[in-house]
């Protein structure tokens, strides 16, 4: 499949540089403290582990899952076997959210043991065709082991804000016994919570990038083992319109969502506040192609680009434009199975 090497070399350029960043500010770190740097490398690396092998158990305990059992929801079952059949990858573990908002993710340490989990919300407010959309969308994570790195790269800029939270909380307390011993220490901790919050902003930007490129992917991939883009387009914009209204606080683990409701949250609000620049008709309510060209303006903007830079997941616009480009290209006859993610 054409340019799928460029999202594993994307993802092998973020682990490289989130690493390289890192490797430097240990280094600094520990020239700061005058401490042997092989004990930081070690305690890295232990951390990121601790941070895979606990991550599934985390993301089950704050979802509040329920796996499903054989013969259980037959629909679901078949669909998602009959595709990831269609995929050449294993069969997940499925597993049921009690909750009201419609999205999906996947999750795992090994692609022969990931889990996809549904919400009950996209099982009620979208039809058939448009979750067998999003579970296409899922499936390609899987397909793309994605995740796995995601849940790799996430555990950086964590370490990082949790450096720069502990020492900004240390230098607060650090001891005052000696004026000039303590204003060292607090002169060292300052530096140090500077440093660790600078670079928790930098890997977070490079996470971030990849987590949004990652979904096109997945939307591409969706398009492809479906054979329906049109599916997943409806499927986003019920997601979006959906997730906007939820008032639930934003899940840590929101980028292994289908859809972001932080992001989806300030597409709406901001579309709702321009409600009468983008009310072509002015009969005070926004229709399908309204609402899609409000989309599509606010996408473009300097200002929404600037804010999805920390976003998880592109702008739905631009995801459901990647969607009418395969669709039509579909259309056409083109569409072969070495273009998948030619459009991206």
């Amino acid at each position: 499949m054409a340019r799928l090497a460029n999202l594993k070399l994307a993802m092998g350029t973020s682990i490289f540089l989130a690493a390289f960043i890192f490797a430097l500010f240990l280094a600094a770190i520990m020239f700061i403290v005058n401490f042997p740097l092989i004990y930081a490398l070690i305690g890295t690396v232990f951390f990121v582990l601790f941070e895979y092998l606990i991550g599934p158990a985390i993301v089950r305990s704050s979802t509040r899952l329920k796996y499903l059992k054989p013969g259980e929801n037959p629909w679901l079952e078949s669909t998602v076997k009959e595709l990831a059949d269609r995929s050449g990858i294993p069969m997940p573990r499925l597993a049921i959210v009690p909750d009201d908002t419609p999205n999906a993710f996947v999750f795992g340490r090994t692609a022969s043991g990931a889990t996809l989990g549904v919400h009950t919300g996209l099982l009620t407010k979208l039809n058939k065709d448009e979750v067998k959309g999003v579970i296409g969308h899922e499936l390609g994570h899987i397909r793309h082991k994605d995740y796995i790195v995601m849940t790799l790269l996430s555990a950086l800029p964590l370490l990082a804000y949790l450096i720069a939270r502990g020492t900004w909380t240390a230098a607060r307390f650090a001891s005052s016994s000696s004026r000039k011993k303590g204003g060292s220490i607090r002169a060292a901790l300052f530096i140090i919570g500077v440093i660790s919050y600078i670079v928790y902003i930098i890997s977070l930007l490079c996470v971030m990038k990849l987590s949004r490129l990652r979904e096109h992917y997945a939307d591409a991939y969706s398009a492809y083992v479906t054979g329906s883009p049109r599916n997943l387009q409806s499927a986003l914009a019920k997601i979006t319109y959906g997730l906007s209204l939820s008032q639930k606080p934003i899940s840590g683990a929101r980028a292994f969502y289908i859809g972001d409701p932080a992001l989806a949250k300030q597409e709406i609000q901001t579309i709702m506040a321009k409600r009468q620049e983008y009310d072509l008709d002015r009969d005070g309510v926004l229709d399908e192609r309204e609402l899609e060209l409000a989309m599509e303006k606010e996408a473009r903007s300097t200002w929404s680009k600037i804010n999805t830079w920390f976003s998880t997941h592109p702008p739905t616009f631009k995801r459901v434009l990647l969607l009418r480009e395969i669709e039509k290209e579909m259309e056409s006859g083109r569409y072969t199975s070495d273009r998948v993610y030619a459009q991206i």
